[in-house]
């Protein structure tokens, strides 16, 4: 058993995986080898008799990897906190199912968090399977004005002046050293267990996507701050879920709605709020009828390729 005895403290990562295929062993793998990881706890929310299988013999193999089912698909936020319930590290680590550490990541996390102890989250460097960064790894908050700026790009306008910076910072010039950061993603966020529960865990309002942002603006609210760590690095696959993507677009919609209606009422009238979730429904609307066709054409060709 592969623990970490020394003064940085240990960590449990945990995962809540549904229908995410194969690559889910090879990232439950990749979180077993590292030397700092006390536990890692999947959360198994749906997936395949065949992945099921492949679980369990990684299971059998070293008694870390603890396993959660039975409860249903009962969204990403609520499996966070079902698995950080039965984790048993004094850092938690809230990890995509189709994520890859690299040797030493949550080492050099522990270090970042101990030589830092204002830290309430940080991430590292999110990598694409290309090695470029990904979209949304680090990012400013989620506010209605960023993302209007986000999505007409209204930082061309005036790129230099603060209040037209982008939501998405993975085109921005690349940062060399820790840096505070608003808000990272769920794919990697590793935390001390003492900050989840001091901010109360993941929000079990939001079903799938956002959650994330709402943790992050509570812990800021808290007075912790949030690092990105650019010397460490993990691969996010993406794109390896088997759920039909227009659900997945569905969920985002409400959970964006959702979080400007909690955190942005007094800011904004009742009446632009109404307006901004319109508009993201509308967009919904919009985005349906290429997502369905793309989706459509993806199966048909996997089933093609497998009769060949």
């Amino acid at each position: 058993m592969r623990t970490n005895s020394g003064s940085l403290g240990t960590c449990s990562v945990v995962i809540v995986s549904y229908r995410t295929g194969p690559v889910l062993i090879d990232s439950l793998r990749a979180a077993l080898d590292q030397e700092a990881v006390d536990a890692v706890v999947l959360v198994d929310n749906g997936n395949s008799a065949e992945t099921r299988r492949a679980v369990d013999g990684l299971a059998a193999a070293d008694k870390r990897l603890r396993i959660l089912r039975g409860h249903g698909n009962v969204g990403f936020a609520r499996g966070c906190n079902l698995g950080v319930a039965a984790a048993t590290g004094s850092h938690l680590l809230l990890l995509n199912p189709d994520c890859m550490l690299r040797p030493g990541v949550v080492a050099r996390g522990l270090q970042v968090m101990a030589d830092n102890p204002g830290t309430g989250a940080l991430t590292v460097r999110v990598e694409n399977t290309d090695g470029t960064e990904q979209r949304g790894g680090r990012r400013n908050l989620m506010t209605p004005w960023t993302c209007l700026v986000e999505q007409f790009r209204l930082d061309r306008l005036m790129p230099n002046h603060p209040h037209f910076q982008r939501l998405n910072l993975n085109e921005a010039e690349p940062l060399t050293e820790i840096t505070p950061v608003q808000c990272i993603s769920g794919a990697f966020m590793l935390m001390p267990r003492t900050v989840y529960e001091r901010v109360g865990g993941m929000d079990e309002d939001y079903f799938l996507h956002v959650e994330d942002v709402d943790l992050c603006l509570r812990i800021q609210k808290a007075g912790s701050s949030i690092l990105y760590v650019p010397d460490a690095a993990v691969t996010h696959v993406k794109g390896t879920s088997r759920v039909f993507p227009l659900v997945v677009e569905w969920h985002k919609s409400v959970s964006v709605a959702k979080y400007f209606g909690k955190h942005f009422r007094p800011q904004y009238p009742d009446l632009a709020l109404r307006l901004i979730s319109l508009a993201i429904f509308m967009r919904l609307a919009v985005r349906a009828v290429p997502l369905t066709l793309g989706w459509l054409l993806e199966r048909l060709g996997l089933k093609a390729a497998k009769e060949e």
